[in-house]
């Protein structure tokens, strides 16, 4: 077990919030979002972050290029300065930085390297919890350098990686995992080494590997203790978005459904559970009404997954349709299109562009309104993996040639 409770700063539901602030069109979700947004960085005393924001506010107003927002500066117009606020906030982060610092020289003087580490570790902390990146990752390296126990420089490994996760900084986010994982081999506990997982999973699913996410999440289900990176409801919700998309049937049924970790969580993710059970079922019509709500209720509000949100959709319309065309050699399109809930007009213009793309192996025949499966033959696959996997080879022998020559 780890030896220290992890705190859990920064505050990752922050960021959140400030997303759903950046994007008009959640308009209806933006007074919650900076509501939850004024709550977190006054329990936080995140000064630095706070003026961040309303400077990029101010700096934006006065400037008169249409392009000159950013996600954050979009968000932080929706979140007007309060000087009496940071007034505040800044005064309370120089009276405890001060302590800190008064915390420190004494124990530079009169105490061990042990209680030198934890004065380091205790104002890169706070650092780190006000929101002051650089600062902050700046101390937090310190106190990395300072740190004996493997165990505790594991725990400031993953807090720099939180650092990247909570400023968007995916540089930060995969050099600090990697050197964690490195940490972690030379002897690191089940308990940090199930915390990576998650860490690694998240990171993953934002950009856009839903298969090795996915098996990362459903791998940490029964062991998960990370919620100072996200809560577990939001975790086994990850974990399903990505096992629908990149699990068979009776892997979907044996590691979602069945799931005792997805079941507990389940009743307060009810689109979740209408979109697997639905798909399990083959229930189409009433997959593609979960989808679609699943898309707004859910994909495009989060930060992590709303720029996967169309991709996301396609991936899983795709899926179904392949899933139904399988069982059978031939469909009208009257009775797919009654099976998704859809006119005929949608279902043949979704099926050919898919269809155009070699995204699904059948043909369609207008004249007599029917869907024909064209299943390519056993051979004819292994050919194509053979020659996708060589040209994948070439390359890097290639590559290799290169630098060796």
């Amino acid at each position: 077990m780890a030896e220290e409770v992890v705190l859990p700063i920064p505050n990752l539901t922050l960021p959140q919030n400030l997303y759903v602030l950046s994007n008009p069109a959640l308009k209806h979700l933006h007074e919650n979002a900076r509501s939850k947004l004024l709550e977190g960085i006054k329990a936080d005393e995140m000064g630095p972050w706070y003026r961040s924001l309303t400077t990029a506010a101010s700096s934006s107003s006065s400037s008169s290029g249409p392009a000159s927002a950013s996600t954050s500066t979009s968000a932080s117009l929706s979140l007007s300065l309060d000087s009496k606020l940071l007034a505040e906030l800044e005064s309370a982060n120089e009276q405890e930085l001060k302590r800190l610092d008064e915390r420190l020289a004494d124990a530079e003087k009169t105490e061990g390297e042990t209680e030198i580490s934890d004065a380091l570790k205790a104002k890169a902390n706070y650092l780190t919890r006000i929101g002051d990146k650089d600062k902050a990752f700046a101390a937090q390296k310190l106190a990395l350098e300072k740190t004996p126990g493997l165990g505790s420089r594991i725990d400031i490994v993953l807090t720099i990686a939180r650092i990247g996760f909570f400023f968007g900084d995916t540089n930060l986010v995969t050099e600090y995992m990697a050197k964690a994982e490195k940490l972690i081999d030379e002897g690191g506990d089940w308990d940090r080494r199930n915390r990576l997982k998650v860490y690694t999973a998240l990171h993953l699913i934002s950009i856009r590997q839903f298969k090795r996410a996915a098996d990362l999440f459903l791998d940490a289900l029964s062991t998960f203790t990370a919620t100072e990176v996200i809560s577990f409801t939001d975790f086994v919700a990850m974990a399903v978005i990505s096992g629908a998309l990149c699990l068979g049937r009776v892997e979907l049924k044996k590691k979602v459904i069945s799931s005792p970790e997805v079941n507990q969580v389940i009743p307060d993710l009810p689109l979740l559970g209408d979109l697997v059970k639905n798909l399990y079922e083959c229930h189409y019509d009433k997959f593609f009404v979960a989808l679609a709500e699943l898309e707004q209720n859910v994909l495009v509000p989060s930060r992590v997954l709303g720029v996967h949100a169309r991709y996301y959709v396609r991936e899983m319309r795709i899926l179904a349709y392949t899933q139904l065309l399988e069982s059978y050699r031939s469909l009208t399109l009257e009775s797919l299109a009654r099976a998704f809930g859809v006119s005929v007009e949608f279902i043949d213009s979704e099926l050919s562009r898919f269809i155009s793309t070699s995204r699904l192996h059948a043909r369609i025949d207008r004249v007599n309104g029917i869907v024909e499966t064209t299943r390519p033959s056993l051979k004819t696959m292994q050919y194509e993996v053979v020659v996708k996997q060589g040209d994948v080879l070439l390359n890097e022998v290639q590559r290799l040639s290169k630098v060796l020559y």
